[in-house]
């Protein structure tokens, strides 16, 4: 079935959100029959819901741990402490990010949520050549000095979380109908960022004004998401405007696409809407890695996705160019 009859035949809207198993990939790959049943499974959450959770992921229930205690020392900072490696001043644009600092949604007053921001580099920055200045490491990020256990912590996490999105590229492609190494030339230079987040409960719980992160979408490929047990926080938009839960589940990740891939797609693979409103009553704390394409890839339709009853949707512009104008928008305010 061609991807653009799958599309016109989807369902009209969702009301759950799959559960897809990796462990038969995870590790050693699987035969090609293993990986395209795999990628049909991926492909109709695609198509009809933009978002599905994975199981046996293949990263340690440790490394979250270990990185989900130290992003809560950092949080509990002084406000002083935090605001020093602000992103707004480090010269890598990478660090923290204050409660209210950015607003996905046009329409609120800011999202309640603070962050720190970083992207994979090795360990051992001394021995790749780089250099170190008053015993800081000049690299591509930029850590908080109180949490000498912090760095470590958070490379470690963001590697195993990284091999997903290695693993998920050929069964996306899969998916597609398109030879498995079809999206490596488009992403092989991409720098994934991970943010880990803060959200404060909210109080009010009549107000959607200022809420966690208001409605919007993902700018790159996909977003892999560590959410914490036990607070429902997530919610995704279905075609009928109902805001659809999407709880932490225990052993999982939250998949969700983004507007790169619907532009490659031509907006058969969705890239939902969806927000975050904590009203638990205490913090919430999650992890998403964002893994986009390379800055130069062009956005611009894979084989078999246009055709005279489904024409070009998107203005055909490089991922660099769609993130720049997306991060303008998010942080003009």
């Amino acid at each position: 079935m061609s991807l653009i009859h799958s599309a016109e035949i989807a369902q009209t809207s969702f009301k759950t959100i799959p559960i897809i198993d990796l462990s038969h990939i995870i590790n050693n790959g699987a035969d090609i029959s293993v990986r395209r049943a795999l990628a049909t499974e991926i492909r109709n959450a695609c198509i009809n819901v933009g978002f599905f959770y994975v199981a046996n992921h293949g990263v340690s229930q440790t490394l979250i741990e270990d990185f989900v205690s130290q992003s809560k020392e950092f949080f509990a900072l002084p406000l002083e402490s935090k605001l020093k490696i602000e992103n707004k001043t480090t010269p890598n644009m990478m660090g923290y990010s204050a409660l209210l600092s950015g607003n996905n949604d046009p329409n609120g007053g800011g999202d309640f949520q603070e962050g720190f921001e970083f992207t994979g580099e090795p360990l051992n920055l001394l021995d790749h050549g780089v250099v170190s200045e008053n015993g800081h490491s000049i690299g591509l990020n930029t850590w908080p000095p109180e949490l000498p256990k912090f760095r470590e912590a958070a490379l470690r996490y963001y590697e195993a979380v990284a091999n997903i999105g290695k693993v998920l590229f050929p069964i996306f492609a899969l998916a597609l109908d398109l030879k498995e190494d079809f999206f490596e030339e488009k992403t092989n230079n991409a720098a994934a960022l991970m943010r880990t987040l803060r959200y404060p409960p909210q109080e009010d719980v009549t107000d959607d004004h200022i809420i966690g992160i208001g409605a919007h979408s993902d700018w790159e490929c996909f977003t892999i998401l560590w959410q914490e047990p036990g607070i429902q926080a997530l919610q995704v938009l279905n075609s009928e405007k109902e805001w659809i839960n999407a709880p932490p589940i225990p052993g999982t990740f939250v998949i969700n696409l983004g507007d790169q891939f619907a532009r490659w797609t031509n907006g058969i693979f969705k890239s939902t809407v969806h927000r975050a409103i904590n009203r638990s009553g205490v913090c919430r704390y999650s992890i998403p890695l964002f893994v986009g394409a390379n800055w130069d890839a062009k956005l611009e339709p894979i084989p078999g996705c246009v055709s005279p009853d489904r024409p070009l949707q998107y203005e055909i512009i490089t991922a660099g160019e769609y993130v720049k104008t997306k991060l303008a928008e998010t942080y003009s305010h």
